[in-house]
């Protein structure tokens, strides 16, 4: 039969194998993987994390999977995947990638569940667990770029609640070493359970979408395993009947190649942004030019001191749902671009404790969010890869102060040093586990290829 671009990602699902990941890739890929884990473990320790754990608790089920930051506890397979996606979009301090999307929280906790999940005999090990990792990165990434509208700041669907739930039921596919044409059932089956709206960014509903994306596709992969059936076109354009194109605007799939020695991962091309503080990506291009204009108050005038400025204008892309003038909860702050930029004024940084309630509500920081004035350039578009955040004080004494960035330290284009992403890992992993056992998941994720047994992870 002629192949399909459906068919030609069951092919690749199936057929890719270990020697076809490059140095560079897996150098890669372990780093969001270390870094996942860390954004999962900080995330368990927040109140959208409780909700969704009291819920999964509400089960009886065969409990062998194991949960963020909580030992001892363990819940279903899929439940425990789906806690574990929630952790680590809970703060939204996950990577990100483009086109936009979360790559790794839809996919990990899924792997690490299924690993729990099957019997000793059968436990993958870490090259298993590493491919199959890469084999949900890649189908993300290529399904986002069936689409020029994927490129940009989504309107309409949270990404990874769409491309997320294709991906993990990939990598759930590969690590379970599904037929080819179990996994192209898997993808279809998939389709049937994604998809999020943009409406739920800055509210606790936001990290379900990353949970029930590696639940779903967790369990489109289960449910391909014992026979079920889905579309075998699920990718394809097929005029007047949407599969997956339902959830573009504009959509030209393009099959994928049979992997082989020659063939490039879209890791290798493009690395991944980590985040240094838990907002939206977005927020990272303002903070990082508040910052720098922040050091030329300071050389102006011996210190920073709000009352010298009349103005604050923040030069940022159109984007609705991160054009928050005033937030009045952490998850709103996350997505403020006047907040993140006033908060870096004021403090000369951002963490994890800014987004308290009582940093959130200081008067000082109402009292410079009152000077914030919003300007679009058209020159700076609602894309990762293209947009700038500038930052200019207007001062009483009629003098104007800049700070521009186009590239944050972090971004694909600046990745974090091996230094910073380990202090980030370890300063996360801290507030839920002992010193040793940070030191321990470092060392095996460094060595995951040579790990005999990917459950102990």
């Amino acid at each position: 039969p002629e192949e399909t671009v459906t068919s030609s990602f069951a092919s690749f699902i199936h057929a890719v194998r270990p020697e076809h990941l490059s140095k560079t890739v897996s150098h890669r890929s372990k780093r969001m993987i270390l870094d996942s884990i860390g954004v999962g473990l900080v995330g368990s320790t927040t109140h959208v994390f409780d909700i969704a754990l009291q819920y999964c608790r509400l089960y009886s089920s065969v409990a062998v999977s194991s949960v963020y930051g909580k030992p001892g506890v363990k819940l279903s397979p899929t439940l425990a995947a789906f806690t574990n996606g929630v952790a680590t979009h809970s703060m939204d301090f996950d990577d990100t990638w483009h086109p936009a999307t979360h790559p790794s929280g839809a996919v990990l906790p899924a792997l690490l569940a299924a690993s729990q999940m099957l019997p000793p005999n059968t436990k993958p090990n870490g090259m298993d667990f590493l491919l199959a990792f890469n084999v949900g990165l890649e189908v993300q990434g290529r399904l986002m770029h069936f689409s020029t509208e994927a490129h940009d700041i989504p309107k309409r669907f949270h990404p990874p609640s769409v491309v997320g739930t294709m991906g993990s039921a990939a990598a759930t596919a590969k690590l379970l070493s599904l037929s080819t044409a179990q996994c192209a059932h898997a993808l279809g089956i998939a389709a049937s359970l994604a998809g999020a709206p943009m409406a739920n960014a800055a509210t606790q509903a936001k990290p379900l979408h990353i949970g029930n994306a590696t639940r779903l596709g967790f369990e489109a992969a289960l449910l391909a395993a014992r026979g079920m059936e889905a579309n075998p076109l699920i990718l394809d354009d097929i005029p007047g009947c949407s599969g997956f194109s339902a959830f573009y605007s504009v959509y030209q799939p393009k099959p994928l190649s049979t992997p082989s020695d020659h063939r490039e991962f879209l890791l290798e091309k493009q690395d991944i942004a980590f985040k240094r503080f838990p907002a939206h990506l977005g927020m990272h291009w303002v903070v990082d030019a508040a910052l720098s204009v922040r050091n030329l108050l300071i050389n102006y005038a011996g210190s920073f001191s709000p009352s010298l400025i009349r103005t604050i204008v923040l030069k940022i892309p159109v984007s609705k749902y991160i054009n928050r003038p005033f937030p009045s909860s952490e998850h709103q702050a996350r997505h403020s671009f006047q907040f993140n930029a006033c908060t870096a004024l004021l403090d000369g940084e951002v963490g994890l404790s800014s987004f308290t309630e009582g940093s959130i509500h200081r008067q000082e920081l109402r009292e410079l969010l009152d000077k914030v004035v919003v300007e679009h350039p058209e020159d700076n578009m609602a894309n990762f890869d293209k947009m700038y955040g500038e930052v200019a004080l207007l001062l009483h004494s009629g003098d104007v102060l800049t700070g521009k960035c186009d590239t944050f330290y972090g971004h694909w284009r600046k990745p974090l040093s091996k230094e910073s992403l380990l202090k980030k890992f370890r300063s996360n992993a801290s507030h839920v586990l002992p010193e040793e056992k940070i030191e321990t998941i470092i060392t095996m994720v460094d060595n995951l290829e040579n790990l005999s047994d990917s459950s102990q992870l």
